[in-house]
């Protein structure tokens, strides 16, 4: 049978804003029985437990910082005490710096990048998992990278390399429950540009318009259930990938940088206006 959220449990990070609240959203709408909510925010995170109150499904909000490994942990520790094993994991929290390499700060920039946006789906998925492998039933997770994690782009070194991080991870870790052969699939999302703010500024590259967000968690959520191990959009993230690997480099900056736009997609980038930096998530 076709793998559902219905009657299932379903933990979404970064559940306070954007895409994270839009995936608790399909949850509930599709039938979840608990809908598990994490958010360094937590005025976001009522908000959200107040317009999903008349859903039906049981919601359980936590004010978790996934920078912190201690944070993740006892939040880990009270959902499965409280709330039980997640059948659906989502990975979604992250943050972005745009700023040439060296205008990057040592603790707020690069740490923190690479704590959040890497480390943090790590030792999320390492703190459910071993209960989701002794469970031994159909489960999913779904880990949210980025297409700057498949090319190089000015502006964005940091994030880049967190999102390069966590595609080799993610289908790394989807290769190794298949050989071990436990049923929890693992997608990867590799999007371009969303219309969440996070990239506010930004100007999508050649035949790349910056995407709705309700666009994108529809088609990374029914690739998630369908356990497909990867999803990238749109479809002229696939086809640079493919040119990068064919092209000599002095070739390929040209048509990243001149044909492309690619590495004048950040020139302009601001990010959310009036939202504190450890909110910036997608």
């Amino acid at each position: 049978m076709p793998f559902t959220v219905l009657g299932r449990t379903v933990l979404v990070t970064g559940a306070g804003m954007g895409m994270g609240r839009l995936y608790a959203e399909r949850a509930a709408r599709e039938g979840a029985a608990a809908v598990v909510l994490w958010d360094i925010d937590g005025r976001a995170l009522d908000e959200v437990v107040v317009s999903l109150g008349s859903s039906g499904a049981s919601l359980h909000s936590y004010v978790v910082d996934v920078a912190s490994i201690e944070s993740i942990r006892a939040a880990a520790g009270a959902v499965l005490n409280d709330v039980g094993v997640p059948d659906v994991l989502v990975n979604n929290a992250g943050i972005v710096r745009g700023k040439y390499f060296w205008e990057h700060d040592h603790l707020d920039d690069i740490d923190l990048t690479l704590r959040i946006n890497t480390g943090g789906p790590m030792h999320i998925t390492r703190a459910f998992l071993p209960a989701m492998i002794e469970r031994a039933t159909d489960a999913r997770i779904l880990n949210v990278a980025s297409a700057s994690g498949t090319l190089a782009v000015p502006r964005m070194s940091v994030y880049a390399a967190s999102k390069w991080a966590v595609i080799g991870w993610s289908d790394s870790l989807r290769l190794e429950l298949v050989a071990a052969g436990h049923p929890i699939a693992v997608t990867t999302l590799i999007p371009s540009y969303i219309r969440t703010g996070m990239f506010e500024g930004a100007r999508g590259p050649l035949m790349t318009p910056l995407m709705e967000p309700e666009y994108v968690v529809g088609k990374a959520w029914r690739a998630t259930l369908a356990g497909r191990a990867r999803v990238q959009l749109p479809w002229t993230v696939q086809l640079a990938g493919t040119l990068r690997n064919v092209l000599p480099q002095p070739v390929w900056d040209v048509v990243a940088g001149r044909v492309f736009k690619v590495y004048s997609s950040m020139d302009h980038f601001t990010g959310r206006p009036g939202v504190p930096a450890e909110r910036k998530g997608n």
